[in-house]
């Protein structure tokens, strides 16, 4: 009897042991099955089942049509489904399909907005599977709404959950959004892993030439033997150990020395050896650099000829529009040039043939980009009258419509007298009075109305010298819009923080080159201590001087490895399949006369 009761008792302990495992099973729920059957068969099943199992069979025949590319059939077939009643389970797994789907749309922040379901913390119970699907899309959803920190981060932490083709894809992300921050965001965490990978960039990142970029490179892998990135080195970087191995031992510096553009040339000459001399002093192997006057150039054969012959390797300038035309004419040049301005139009150059300027046209991009990130959707734009501002606005509608958003309407700003109807035009104000004089005149009696601004614009893009944006703000104050977020690109900062020519400017965004963001740094003061101008509107172009040098032994790094960006003076640099530099710029606000860097 005893032996009985003892059987009954074991019995009655895994019955209850049973029933204490299963219990957060019942609460959690289970995933969708994914059935060997059609969504339409899926959809007719779910018509006649009890609403738990309908709603899994809808979440099935939704990631079906997802996975069929089907993003309008799944998102309707989504709608079906009553969220709200669903375990966590099947929340999680319609949470992460309704992230998923708006990143298809272009929609990342909808995307992270379904990602922080409550439901999302029991993530950890479900499959491995699914926990790395819903991360991945999480960490997609960082990246696209611009936070490739926090992406990286999350990518870091599902690697050990990753194999084969599936980890090397999400080892060479990782890399990728890591290496897309500037140096200046790349500072160590409380996660060794991420630390380990922060260090790898910044070794990466590391001015000098690409030989001792490599250095570094190497140095990181002895000090880190086990971390994952020193077992498996990012291909990029090992495609640039290849690319280390050409050095460059002589350059021509190729610019006017008199003329029209010999300003301009001066700044651009002086920066250029503002680096050399830098880099000297640091105990640098630098090149040779031999200046030419392009004003005594009569043929550019002869001069490739006479390049060619004092060995010279690499050719920086020129910085005449018809001279860098003739270049992108040809076919084929005997030398790698890095022209100092872009030639007119699209058409493709020589493959021996770069190009880098300060385009207002990437500035637009930017501008496009910012306010993008910045849940703007609508647009309004005041541009210079003229092929510059047509330039400008072009940039800016091509990038801001390609995001989904929508330009209302813009005018093309000449005299001053006309600007106060402009602003007036594109809120539409005009109606406004209107609307009100009507009314006076069908009650026959004085009606106390102030104009009205159209409600259906986000923010005005703006391109505009420091004194056309000085009377602007204050007009758009005066018209009523004083409240609508202005963006605009560097050409309203003179470069002088001085709060007199600033106050007129509060509240307005725009983007600028690091050279005058950031002045407080040692090379900045070093420079600008040599040449005073420098830290004034000439400074861009002794930036770009300074970036010339940098970009010199890296052009091919650049062609070969396009997802490469250097941290310049002018920005952050990249190369295009057109082999034109392009720049990405911070951001800064006029904030009390005063300009203060933005995040």
């Amino acid at each position: 009897m005893t032996a009985c009761l003892r059987t009954l008792s074991l019995l009655a302990l895994a019955a209850l042991l049973a029933a204490c495992t299963s219990a957060p099973t019942a609460t959690l729920g289970e995933l969708p099955r994914t059935p060997q059957a059609s969504i339409e068969e899926l959809l007719q099943q779910a018509s006649s089942s009890q609403p738990q199992e309908a709603a899994s069979l809808r979440l099935a025949a939704a990631d079906q049509a997802y996975k069929l590319n089907d993003n309008g059939q799944a998102a309707r077939i989504l709608e079906q489904v009553q969220l709200d009643s669903l375990l966590p389970a099947q929340q999680i797994f319609a949470s992460t399909l309704q992230a998923e789907l708006a990143l298809a749309r272009n929609k990342p922040k909808t995307a992270l907005k379904a990602l922080s379901h409550p439901s999302l913390e029991r993530l950890s119970e479900l499959p491995v599977e699914q926990q790395v699907r819903s991360q991945l899309a999480r960490a997609n959803a960082l990246a696209a709404s611009g936070q490739p920190l926090p992406a990286a981060r999350e990518r870091i932490f599902i690697a050990p959950l990753l194999s084969g083709a599936a980890a090397n894809s999400n080892h060479q992300a990782i890399w990728a959004l890591l290496d897309s921050l500037p140096l200046s965001q790349l500072q160590d965490s409380g996660d060794a892993d991420l630390n380990g990978w922060l260090a790898l960039a910044r070794a990466a990142k590391s001015n000098g030439t690409p030989e001792q970029q490599q250095a570094a490179i190497d140095a990181w892998r002895q000090q880190n033997p086990q971390h994952p990135a020193a077992q498996n080195l990012p291909e990029q970087l090992n495609q640039l150990k290849q690319l280390a191995n050409q050095p460059l031992s002589k350059i021509a510096l190729l610019l006017p020395q008199d003329g029209p553009l010999a300003a301009v040339a001066q700044a651009l000459r002086d920066g250029f050896m503002a680096s050399y001399y830098q880099a000297q002093q640091n105990g640098q192997s630098a090149p040779t650099v031999e200046l030419y006057d392009s004003n005594k150039i009569t043929s550019l054969d002869d001069f490739y000829r006479q390049a060619q012959a004092a060995g010279v390797q690499l050719v920086v300038g020129p910085l005449e529009k018809p001279l860098v035309k003739q270049l992108n004419d040809r076919s084929q040049l005997p030398i790698t040039t890095l022209a100092l301005n872009y030639s007119e139009g699209s058409k493709p150059g020589p493959a021996q043939l770069f190009q880098f300027g300060l385009a207002a046209e990437d500035e637009a991009r930017s501008v496009a980009r910012r306010a993008w990130d910045d849940g703007m959707r609508r647009a309004v734009a005041l541009v210079p009258r003229g092929e510059w501002g047509d330039r400008v606005l072009a940039a800016f509608r091509q990038s801001w419509e390609a995001d989904g958003g929508t330009l209302i309407a813009a005018e093309h700003v000449d005299q001053p007298v006309q600007l106060a109807q402009q602003i007036a035009d594109l809120f539409q104000l005009r109606q406004s009075e209107a609307r009100a004089k009507r009314l006076r005149n069908t009650l026959g009696t004085d009606v106390a109305a102030l104009p009205v601004r159209r409600q259906d614009v986000d923010f005005i893009f703006l391109a505009a010298t420091p004194q056309q944006a000085q009377q602007i703000k204050p007009t758009l104050a005066f018209q009523y819009a004083g409240d609508v977020p202005v963006y605009s690109t560097s050409h309203l900062f003179t470069g002088s923080n001085g709060q007199a020519q600033s106050t007129d400017l509060n509240g307005i965004r725009f983007c600028e080159t690091p050279w005058l963001l950031d002045s407080n740094n040692a090379q900045h003061q070093q420079v600008v201590a040599q040449w005073p101008q420098a830290a004034g509107g000439l400074g861009r172009l002794y930036a770009m001087g300074m970036d010339a040098y940098t970009l010199a032994p890296r052009l091919n790094q650049l062609k070969a490895l396009p997802d490469t960006r250097v941290d310049g003076l002018t920005g952050q640099l990249s190369m295009n399949p057109s082999q034109r530099v392009q720049r990405q710029l911070p951001w800064a606000e006029f904030r009390d006369g005063q300009v203060q860097r933005l995040p």
